[in-house]
């Protein structure tokens, strides 16, 4: 099957060596220039990057089981969090992401997604110690544990909803193809993104509102029918949930739907994107088609960004934005009427595979890369 993680440490496209890469939209009738500033370099597979809220400093995820804080503008040598002894790190597994609690400022509290030396997917939270720029790792509780029959589509992104519960992202438990039918059987937690209550039970509740937590299916649950949902977001302000779906061997594709729609079924495995996956017709009754799609003749592997809602660039307030593991391109859209307009290629120069999006505390955005860089999407006043 195809799977772009195993190229990791296998591809290592270099970029330009230049501290900045400027871009202008595609559309030549716009004057709209940005450009993308290299914030870091030397971190191992950066997967993911976030903050909490009100924090102005970034925490950046290796896959490799470190925490990294960028404060300052400087890559701290001692990590925040390093859990290397407890993770396996072969093809899609590591640690994968971390979501800080909406009140990490009073009660201290992360959760980690990482997949266990045995290859099973751990939903862990720890806590910051006194020293603010250290967590204290004996503070692990597990909060959930999946099991995984392959090594790939691990998922893998714990997010914070803006209703305060948190959201997992699961994949169909990997091999090619779903083979075991996971995304369509609403019984298993793998196909899945998942949605609980870590502020209520022990070691969570299931929010009464998740479809089926009174039945029919796995009560964690709150949609159906993914493959891989390497990376998923919120657009709070209207309303929306993004998923970019990995797929498989033609078609990649991004979700906008109501951030309130429970029991959604995303297609995996009866589609791909909006097409048949196993056979020349198939119903789409019931299922829920993206809002876009690309082909593998564009890309390989989408990762999935986020709406930009920050201060530095008004003009692109609204635009969501997205790449490709394989091409390294950056694109952008909008989303309106439940369909994606004002599409854009911004032409880039070369930073390496794109692993991932992050969001500072201030709603600006960053992209991660695999030869270890971290750069911040910028206006460009020339």
């Amino acid at each position: 099957m195809k799977s772009a993680w195993l190229l990791l440490g296998l591809l290592s496209c270099g970029d330009s060596g230049d501290r900045t890469a400027a871009a202008v939209a595609s559309d030549p009738s716009s004057a709209l220039r940005i450009r993308l500033d290299r914030v870091a370099s030397g971190l191992q597979s950066p997967l993911y990057l976030t903050a909490p809220a009100g924090d102005a400093r970034l925490f950046v995820v290796e896959k490799g089981g470190r925490i990294r804080i960028i404060e300052n503008g400087q890559l701290l040598e001692r990590p925040f969090l390093d859990v290397k002894d407890r993770i396996s790190e072969g093809s899609e597994r590591g640690l994968l992401s971390v979501a800080f609690h909406p009140r990490y400022a009073t009660n201290g509290f992360f959760y980690v997604n990482y997949t266990d030396r045995a290859g099973d997917t751990r939903i862990e939270r720890y806590h910051v110690s006194s020293d603010r720029g250290v967590a204290d790792p004996g503070s692990a509780k597990l909060i959930l544990s999946i099991d995984q029959p392959y090594s790939n589509h691990n998922g893998g992104l714990n997010l914070f909803g803006p209703d305060g519960m948190l959201y997992i992202g699961m994949g169909d438990g990997g091999g090619g193809g779903d083979r075991s039918g996971n995304g369509q059987n609403k019984d298993v937690r793998l196909g899945k993104i998942l949605r609980i209550d870590v502020d209520r039970g022990d070691p969570y509740a299931i929010p009464p509102n998740n479809p089926y937590a009174n039945g029919g299916g796995a009560k964690e649950a709150w949609s159906t029918g993914m493959r891989n949902p390497w990376r998923f977001s919120f657009d709070a302000p209207a309303g929306l949930l993004i998923v970019a779906d990995v797929g498989e061997w033609a078609w990649e594709e991004i979700n906008a739907v109501p951030a309130s729609a429970a029991g959604l079924n995303y297609g995996w495995s009866v589609m791909e994107g909006t097409h048949c996956f196993r056979a020349l017709t198939c119903s789409h009754a019931g299922m829920t088609e993206p809002v876009h799609e690309y082909s593998h003749s564009d890309g390989c592997s989408i990762a999935g960004g986020y709406v930009y809602r920050g201060r530095r660039m008004p003009d692109l307030v609204g635009t969501y934005f997205y790449s490709d593991y394989c091409q390294g391109w950056l694109k952008s859209l909008k989303f309106g009427n439940g369909r994606a307009t004002s599409h854009q290629t911004w032409p880039v120069a070369k930073i390496g595979s794109v692993l991932s999006f992050g969001l500072d505390a201030a709603g600006e955005m960053y992209i991660l890369t695999g030869d270890g860089g971290v750069y911040r999407i910028a206006p460009d006043p020339s």
